[in-house]
Formats: structure tokens, sequence, C-alpha cells
């Protein structure tokens, strides 16, 4: 995969930011971590570098953790900008920028976070991050300066933000805490432990512990996949297809969703301020692993582990996920068992359920729907489930 991307050409690493044009333009690593925790790299993966933008939808979570949707959605809205990162963006009747993924934005998501000032705010910011990450991560002090010296646009996207009412308390705190969590040390190694984080649902592979909840990230994700790449995120989803962010250090960090984190790293940039060589490596990998969201698998794998008859009728042994399409494959297979037999007429069934791992709400209503059914009909169907995964959960998925 190096090589097949290390010849790509052109971009220019970021030097608006004066530290950033210190970076060695040579540098490429790439990291996939899967929910399984094992991580795969190659190249400078462990080569450090400033997160910069790869922040925000790490911070969003945090802030929808703290604050919960509908009053996160007062400030900052959900809409791609199809605007550069630092444009000037806000919504025109409610003063908010137009999604947390742009530096506007950003901004105001980062001023959120509970804490009763920017300091305490950006340990909260630090401390979630690390935990994402799975290590301590430090702050670059000289990055962070130099983020002080030249940050007079993204105070002015903060003054329009403050004047537009979407803005809480002061302007330098806000954007003093914003360089900060911009000036957090990272490599790819890390970019890809937190990206597994959100395809776990919120639990770190590497740590096991659960930073945020699987709702949070569910939502972290869709904001990622429509305005990750700024004005190139339509483009994004149709040839990579995968939820993602980008930073002017070089990183991009990409989620597959119950599979695999990626992180990569190389400073050139686009015109738009992505990594070039970064989203060729992370293009090519979705297309060689078949990695786009809307990739269609040749057919689901089966729930099911086992189907024997035995003196006492048949049983049947169930694994894994029971999402609707495995829920669906049980229910049909089961039907075909409870079909009159000539020989030995109507079976009792025996449904074990002790190797699933996980059921979605619509597995669990399609069975309980089922069993009933078949009850009508008198068929003898046990579900012998004795980690209690039947359970209806009719509470809020949003936060």
């Amino acid at each position: 995969m190096l090589d097949a991307v290390s010849s790509e050409t052109g971009g220019k690493v970021a030097d608006y930011i004066p530290e950033l044009a210190l970076a060695d333009p040579g540098d490429l690593g790439i990291a996939v971590t899967s929910v399984l925790g094992r991580t795969y790299f190659a190249g400078d993966a462990t080569a450090e570098f400033t997160i910069q933008s790869v922040s925000k939808p790490f911070v969003y979570a945090l802030v929808l953790s703290d604050r919960g949707l509908d009053e996160v959605a007062r400030h900052v809205g959900f809409e791609p900008s199809g605007e550069p990162f630092n444009a000037i963006s806000l919504e025109e009747g409610t003063g908010r920028p137009a999604n947390p993924m742009i530096n506007a934005g950003a901004i105001v998501t980062s001023s959120l976070v509970d804490g009763s000032s920017s300091q305490a705010r950006f340990e909260r910011i630090r401390s979630a991050l690390s935990a994402f990450a799975g290590r301590d991560l430090a702050l670059d002090d000289r990055v962070y300066a130099s983020e002080l010296q030249t940050g007079d646009r993204n105070r002015a996207l903060a003054y329009l933000a403050r004047a537009g009412g979407s803005l809480p308390g002061s302007v330098e705190d806000a954007v003093d805490g914003y360089f900060r969590q911009c000036s957090l040390r990272v490599n790819a190694v890390d970019l890809s432990v937190m990206a597994a984080t959100l395809a776990n649902g919120g639990v770190n592979p590497v740590t096991k512990e659960a930073v945020i909840d699987e709702a949070v990230a569910r939502i972290t994700m869709s904001v990622m996949a429509t305005c990750g790449m700024y004005d190139d995120s339509g483009e994004w989803m149709v040839r990579v297809g995968l939820p993602a962010k980008s930073g002017v250090g070089g990183g991009i960090v990409a989620v597959q969703s119950g599979e695999a984190g990626l992180g990569v790293y190389s400073p050139p940039l686009d015109a738009r301020g992505n990594s070039v060589r970064g989203v060729a490596a992370i293009r090519r990998l979705s297309e060689v692993f078949r990695m786009h969201l809307f990739d269609h698998h040749d057919e689901p794998p089966s729930p099911i582990a086992s189907s024997s008859r035995t003196g006492g009728g048949v049983d049947v042994r169930v694994r894994g996920e029971l999402d609707f399409i495995a829920a669906e494959q049980l229910l049909h297979h089961v039907r075909d068992l409870a079909e009159p037999v000539a020989s030995t007429g109507r079976e009792p069934i025996h449904l074990y359920l002790d190797g699933v791992t996980t059921v979605r709400p619509a597995a669990v209503r399609l069975l309980l729907a089922f069993a009933t059914e078949l009850a009508g009909e008198g068929v003898d169907l046990t579900m012998v489930d004795p980690n209690g995964v039947l359970v209806v959960d009719d509470s809020p998925t949003t936060p």
C-alpha cells in the first residue's frame, strides 16, 4: 500500500501556521486498528504531528455527551457547508455555524465543553482525546504558540459566531481552547485507535474503556460522513465511502463502522486542505478491501451455528450478532423446521441463544412475534436465553 501511494506527487505542506511548515514532506504512515483491538501499520505510522482539525469529531462527541444533541444543535448545525474549512459560514436566521467540522463550528463546539475556565475545558478535551487514543496525548507548546500568533481569522470567525448568538462565553477563551486542542500531538496509530473507538460503538477496542455512548458515536460518524472532508465531502463519499476527518497537519482519520479505524499521515496538502497521499491511501484501502459504506456483500453471514435433530426434537444453536437480516435468516430456517413432517409430525424446536453476542431491537421484536405466531399454530418453540438478550429496549437512541 505504501508503495502504491508513495509515488503520488503534488500538494504543499501547510505554512500559514509557521510551525507546521517544518514537517517533513516525505513522511508517510498508515495504520489500521480493528474493533478486536489489533493494530497493523506501515511506514512513518509512529511519527508524531499535531492533530489539528482531526480533533473536531472527537470534541463534538465529548460535547454531545455533556449536553445532548438538542442543546448542541442550538449552537451548531449538521449541514455540509460546501465551503473551505475556514470559511465564514453562519446560517441565516440562527447565527449557527453550518456544522462542527468547519473552523467556525469547531470553535463553538469547543466552547460548549463543560468546565469553569478555558484551561479546565482544555484538560477535559485532552483527557477525552487521550481516552479515544488509549494513551496520554501531550500539547505541542511551539505549535500552540504559533497558532496564537497567526489565528486572527479564527478569532474573526469566533467574533461573528458571538455576534450571531451561537458562541457562549468570551472569544479569547473559545479560541484559546480551540488552538490548544489542535496542538495535541498524535501519530497515525493513535488516529486509527481513535477511529476504531467510534467504529466499536464508543468503546476503545485496545483499552476496553467505554469512552462515549453508542448513540453519540453514531451521530459523530454521521456528521463526519457528510461534512468531514470540507468542500470535498461529496466526492469523498462517492469514491471512498467512509466517515472521515482531515487536518492540515497531514492526518486523516476514517471509520469503517463495526469493523475498523484507519489513520494516515502525510503532510503535503491539496487545495482543500486534505493530505494528498492520505486521500490516495484511504481510497485505495477502501477499494481493495471493499470498505465503502454502501458496498454490497454477496451473502450475509449465517447466524445458525448448528441445527440437529435429537430424540427430543430439533436443536438450533444461534451465534454472533442478530440484526434484522440475521433474524430473518433464522426465522425462515425455523419456519422450514416447523412444517409438518410425515413421520414425526410437528417436532418441538429448541432455540439456543447462548452464543449470541448482540441483538438489535428489530431482531428482538421479530423473534418474539414469530414465537407467538408459531404457538398459535401449535408449534412448541422454546427459546433458551441464559444471557437475557431478548429484551425490548424502547429507550431513546439519541442523547
